[in-house]
């Protein structure tokens, strides 16, 4: 109570409609202004958004209606880095909307117009959820239908870059809610084609992706990255992350795993951070070497790895995670796969403070790597893989990662040199 009080005494009364008419023209104004040229790029009318939060905007009284409309305004821009902070003055408000606190257990993929299930622990599995059942229904709806629904919800209040990041998302933490609500599924095995239905309780947490759908066994960790020997005798490494130490990391992974014959990258699930790119990419750069397919990059650290590389990704690869996996793939280093392009979240950003005080807009202005995708960069588009796997349900079922079944398949039967312009024998 007391804190609800010192609050109201620092807003003071509601104030006029006024106040929040003149900080959303000022937005409008000044996202023209700063982020213009990458809206355009969008296919983003500010025109268009205003006519659609009209209404929303007219009944706009308290502070907390404000936060919402302008978090509402800055969903639409389709940056996934975007957000409405609180000033000084605000800090104490809450987030009137209602908060996903627990996860029922589960994460889905999606192919094709199906759903699958992706990871079952906890109650999920208990109540008999096996991984590569089909989600036939969801609530009684068609669950492409409830998926599509969900991504729709949770794309009016919540920030993504690209249409497979939110759709990401909503197999992931937009499967969550309240703690103790329930999800109702149906489901259909994809062997024996049986149909189970299950009621999950939203208790369990654990919304995050991990990144493979089956980890490697006996893999050793650095950090929340980790690597190891695949039993067909390929390197593995998984990024879970970009710290700043990656490239002083890399060194001692490539050290431990010895130039094996192939080196599988799985970037799934990265969520980004900040390094040395350049460093990064000397890592797989023949020592004494220099490479320029793309950008020019010269060889470092103590053991750089100068075999092949297939680099893994998907849509919960951002930000850092997406510059470090695409420049392997774009600057002609690796081979990559996945079941989709990657967030499409890498950008320069800039802060707008309003002239209430209230809030301030935190947004993307233009987009990183601009030679990426023909010169489009990554921000609102991604880095596509250059073959798309989908995730196998029977692979699934069977407790066989997908997309590491196939990198292990490329690199068994040669590098693509059609498509990748760096050819390992050339350096032995």
């Amino acid at each position: 109570m007391a804190a609800a009080i010192a609050l109201a005494l620092l807003l003071g009364p509601p104030g006029p409609p006024e106040v929040y008419e003149d900080d959303l023209s000022f937005a409008y104004d000044a996202l023209e202004r700063e982020c213009g040229r990458l809206l355009e790029a969008k296919g983003i009318s500010l025109q268009k958004v205003r006519r659609e939060l009209g209404k929303s905007a007219a009944a706009v009284r308290t502070p907390e209606d404000h936060w919402v409309l302008l978090v509402r305004l800055v969903a639409r821009l389709r940056d996934g880095h975007a957000g409405v902070y609180p000033t000084e003055k605000t800090k104490g408000l809450k987030w009137p909307l209602p908060a996903v606190e627990k996860g029922p257990g589960l994460c889905w993929c999606d192919g094709s117009g199906k759903v699958w299930v992706k990871g079952a622990w906890g109650g999920a599995a208990g109540a008999g959820v096996e991984v590569g059942m089909e989600v036939v229904k969801v609530e009684g709806v068609q669950a492409s239908k409830w998926l599509d629904a969900r991504v729709a919800e949770l794309s009016d209040v919540s920030c993504f870059s690209t249409a497979q990041g939110a759709r990401y998302f909503a197999c992931h933490w937009g499967l969550g809610g309240p703690a103790g609500s329930t999800l109702e599924l149906e489901l259909r095995h994809p062997v024996t084609k049986k149909t189970k239905k299950a009621t999950l309780s939203r208790d369990d947490g654990g919304l995050a992706p991990a990144g493979p759908v089956v980890f490697p066994p006996g893999l050793q960790a650095i950090g929340r990255n980790s690597y190891g020997k695949l039993a067909s005798g390929f390197g593995y490494i998984h990024l879970r992350d970009v710290p700043q130490t990656l490239p002083e990391d890399l060194d001692k992974m490539l050290e431990a795993l010895a130039d094996p014959p192939g080196l599988v990258l799985d970037c799934r699930a990265n969520g980004g951070g900040g390094c040395d790119h350049d460093a990064v990419f000397g890592r797989f750069v023949p020592k004494g070497q220099t490479l320029s397919f793309g950008k020019q990059y010269a060889s470092a650290g103590a053991r750089p790895y100068k075999g092949p590389v297939v680099v893994i990704v998907d849509a919960g690869v951002r930000s850092a995670g997406e510059t470090v996996a695409g420049m392997l793939k774009e600057d002609g280093r690796a081979y990559m796969i996945g079941p989709e392009a990657t967030a499409g979240m890498s950008s320069q950003k800039t802060t707008i403070d309003l002239p209430s005080g209230l809030f301030q807009l935190y947004v993307s202005v233009a987009s990183n790597k601009g030679r990426f995708n023909g010169g489009k960069g990554i921000e609102g588009i991604g880095v596509p893989p250059h073959e798309v796997v989908a995730y196998d349900p029977v692979d699934l079922a069977s407790g066989v990662d997908t997309e590491i079944k196939r990198a292990e398949e490329l690199l068994a039967k040669g590098f693509l040199k059609n498509v990748v312009p760096y050819h390992p024998e050339r350096y032995k």
